[in-house]
């Protein structure tokens, strides 16, 4: 049965007596036409390119063009293991992950795009961080996965995921929103826990705008990437906790989309506001560029 809205979504499943993965993987088989082992093998090359820019920066800083974010996910995995921080090892772990995954992708390395590069830290932090801490089989780590990609499937039909379109609630926003749901799941909540987790997640970032520094997927998005990840976990733990969203999840999707087309130009990826616009911020685009020119 197709879908094409959360609710529509949560209605299937539930009629199935099944988790939201399912549904979305009968509809990826029969717009793919692939098998569900085929599926899962798409998805198991996609999570491995996830493990690798999750931990690829956690040792050793990397070299991304101005040098704006080289080495803040080892500071913060090196912080991470320390007894006194204030969020505690796990939560520092996965911004740690999540930074790796935004240096990863600044230097130019391979990353999965989930929804979009200038997010990719984030699933991957979340899913990675909560295989870790529950010691989950592979099999549920992708569905987990599965259920991401189809709710980032769905907002990306009815919304956008598209940071020039709608700022960064429309990237990292969807992307909390999607790992929030899968981290729901696979902490054993049920489909209205999930879709709960993913309104929370969308509208704590509601509003979340796009100002890149020199215009560089680095500052602020780094960042951004670390609370990000915090958030889905957040929103997952006050879905699993019993709180309901009292505006259904399409809705809160509707809202993003229309916050995202009132912001003006200057704060949806051109560079032109927020703190790219910031004295320092003009400065350090000066800066890097002057440079590559060899001035």
């Amino acid at each position: 049965m197709a879908y094409n809205t959360i609710e529509e979504l949560r209605q299937i499943a539930n009629h199935q007596g099944s988790a939201l993965w399912k549904p979305i993987l009968d509809n990826e088989i029969e717009l793919s036409e692939c098998s569900e082992k085929d599926v899962f093998a798409r998805l198991e090359a996609r999570y491995e390119v996830m493990e690798q820019s999750a931990g690829r920066a956690l040792e050793k800083g990397l070299t991304t063009a101005g040098g704006l974010i080289e080495g803040i996910s080892c500071t913060q995995y090196t912080y991470s293991k320390k007894d006194h921080s204030i969020c505690g090892s796990f939560l520092n772990r996965l911004m740690a992950r999540a930074l790796s995954g935004s240096e990863v992708n600044a230097a130019m390395g391979k990353i999965c795009a989930c929804p979009t590069a200038g997010a990719c830290g984030i699933l991957p932090a979340v899913v990675i961080s909560l295989e870790e801490k529950y010691q989950l089989g592979r099999r549920t780590v992708l569905e987990g996965i599965l259920t991401a990609s189809g709710i980032g499937a769905i907002i990306t039909q009815n919304a956008t995921v598209s940071g020039a379109e709608g700022g960064c609630q429309a990237e990292c926003g969807v992307a909390a929103a999607m790992a929030a749901a899968a981290a729901a799941q696979m902490s054993g909540g049920t489909n209205d826990v999930a879709v709960n987790a993913c309104c929370f997640a969308l509208m704590n970032a509601m509003g979340l705008i796009c100002d890149p520094v020199a215009g560089l997927v680095q500052v602020p998005c780094a960042q951004r990437n670390a609370s990000q990840a915090v958030n889905a976990v957040l929103s997952a733990d006050l879905a699993l906790a019993g709180m309901e969203s009292i505006i259904p999840a399409d809705e809160v999707i509707g809202a993003m989309f229309k916050v995202g087309r009132m912001l003006p130009m200057q704060l949806k990826e051109t560079a032109q506001g927020g703190i790219a616009a910031t004295p320092t911020g003009r400065e350090i685009k000066n800066h890097i560029f002057q440079k590559q020119r060899g001035e």
